[in-house]
């Protein structure tokens, strides 16, 4: 439902349409960015403190109210009011709904299948992205802007339904991130629960009055996910990948201006895309397989990327589309990997300190890219993001070694 969105691909023109400037449109981006940014932490410590159920149901209606204000009031404000929103509801959802799905899974006995639900789930996000632009331009031409953001909104309000149907089992209260005493069949939680295999007995609460997570309240909460970081080095070395491989995904903003600077055909430009697009939910559907190769592949992954980009030719999109598929296959493995090395006291707000490491790589290619692109064009760019893979390739190699 997050990316079945008509706006998505046609709100820069809705902007520009109701007379906005490049320069008024960037700054709409930067307070979007910004949004996302302030909110990021905080969610994920709101998320171990409170409902992780209610936060999933909240994030959509915010992002479905922002819509409407693009919708129904168009002006500079209401997009500025709707990026917030938007930004908002999407870091309500960032390192939110992996927790409560991991523990959920882990529950009821089946934490293994999470990678491979993941994935699937990132795999669809893709396709139903592409589906809404497509299905976009005919929207809009028989309803106009209106029609379109309509419909945004109202598959904002089913993603409210989707929410609500997700099983929560933790202490709403606040609790210790366990199962706050209840069984995932609604009674009182037992000795041998599979949901606790491989735990620790005393979860960092020997006695049972208190979680260290908990106290100190929002304070106690973030600095148990920070002290998890700093103690733990699993659990740092998997923040830290999954930062910098998630991070570097940003050149996908790019990918148009690479398709483009092929020589291939205005017209042809959109086909490439989807191309690439493709070679992302194939990555995502088998994320949870090849972790065993996952050196070999990553630098397979590098030698595609940079090949491809700097064909020159609309054909090299093919192996920027493996290079691609195979950069988010390691990305998402990574993700969920990270969920079996944090604790479950502090799980969303670890999570949602990995997101902002994300955030932070990806504003950091964004400026490498702006300073670059002065002198080099899009091939030469995209080409030089291959590096970090080959680098984590190599240090994937050593760790074996």
């Amino acid at each position: 439902m997050e990316d079945l969105v008509l706006l998505y691909p046609v709100y820069a023109l809705l902007f520009a349409g109701t007379g906005l400037s490049p320069a008024g449109i960037s700054s709409l981006f930067v307070l979007w960015s910004l949004t996302a940014w302030v909110l990021e932490v905080p969610s994920g410590v709101w998320a171990d403190r409170f409902s992780r159920r209610r936060l999933l149901t909240l994030s959509p209606a915010l992002s479905g109210a922002g819509f409407a204000l693009w919708t129904f009031l168009p002006s500079y404000g209401a997009f500025a009011a709707g990026f917030v929103l938007w930004g908002a509801g999407s870091s309500l959802r960032s390192g939110t709904l992996e927790a409560l799905v991991y523990e959920e899974l882990k529950r009821a006995g089946a934490a293994g299948a999470y990678g491979r639900l993941l994935g699937r789930s990132r795999a669809l996000s893709t396709l139903a992205e592409t589906a809404a632009t497509a299905v976009a331009a005919p929207v809009l031409a028989a309803g106009g802007y209106r029609a379109v953001g309509i419909a945004s909104v109202l598959v904002c309000v089913a993603g409210v339904a989707v929410a609500r149907t997700f099983p929560e089992h933790r202490d709403r209260s606040g609790g210790s991130g366990r199962s706050g005493g209840v069984a995932p069949d609604g009674g009182p939680a037992r000795d041998g629960d599979p949901a606790h295999a491989g735990e620790p007995a005393h979860d960092g609460d020997p006695a049972g009055d208190g979680d260290p997570a908990r106290e100190g309240g929002f304070g106690g909460t973030l600095r148990a996910g920070l002290t998890e970081i700093r103690t733990s080095r699993p659990a740092r070395r998997a923040v830290l990948l999954v930062s910098l491989l998630t991070g570097c995904l940003a050149y996908d903003e790019y990918l148009p201006l690479l398709a483009a600077a092929t020589g291939a055909d205005t017209v042809h430009v959109p086909l490439l895309v989807v191309l690439v697009s493709a070679g992302a939910a194939a990555g995502n559907w088998y994320a949870d397989r090849g972790h065993a190769r996952a050196g070999p592949l990553l630098t397979l992954a590098a030698v595609c990327l940079a090949a491809g980009a700097l064909s020159g030719h609309p054909a090299g999109m093919a192996l920027v589309a493996a290079g691609y598929g195979l950069c988010t296959w390691a990305a998402t493995a990574a993700a969920a990997r990270l969920q079996d090395r944090i604790a479950d006291r502090t799980r969303a707000t670890v999570g949602s300190l990995a997101g902002l490491g994300s955030e932070v790589v990806s504003v950091l290619f964004f400026a490498a890219y702006a300073l670059g692109s002065t002198r080099y064009g899009p091939g030469p760019l995209i080409a030089v993001a291959a590096l970090p893979y080959a680098v984590t390739a190599l240090a994937l190699r050593g760790r074996r070694t």
